[in-house]
């Protein structure tokens, strides 16, 4: 089972996220990846496979070729992590408005 944790970890490398970021035009097969980054075929297919055992890409055959494609589900774990925070923050920030509105110095003489 894929955790948030390990998708972050996935994530963390900046050749991971723009591989993730070249697939988010469409599904690409390694060789044309490599073509577009600074690093060799062998290297992409070793990050495509950090991203796909976290689920953040899925792989499919096209005749012999293999397509990479984002999987919109892997990004799900990341989103409902984040929201986590941004509702909190949101939930704390209300609570200081609220505060802030009750205090003496705001009320009217």
């Amino acid at each position: 089972m894929t955790t948030a944790a390990m998708v972050l970890d996935a994530l963390g490398d900046a050749r991971r996220r723009t591989i993730l970021e070249r697939l988010a035009d469409g599904p690409l097969p390694v060789g044309v990846l490599a073509e577009q980054l600074p690093i060799s075929r062998p290297a992409v297919s070793q990050h495509l496979k950090v991203l796909k055992e976290a689920e953040l890409v899925v792989e499919s055959a096209v005749g012999t070729r293999r397509l990479y494609r984002v999987n919109r589900e892997g990004l799900e774990l990341v989103r409902d992590y984040l929201d986590r925070f941004w509702a909190t923050a949101l939930d704390n920030f209300a609570a200081l408005a609220e505060a802030e509105a009750a205090s003496p110095e705001h009320k009217e003489i």
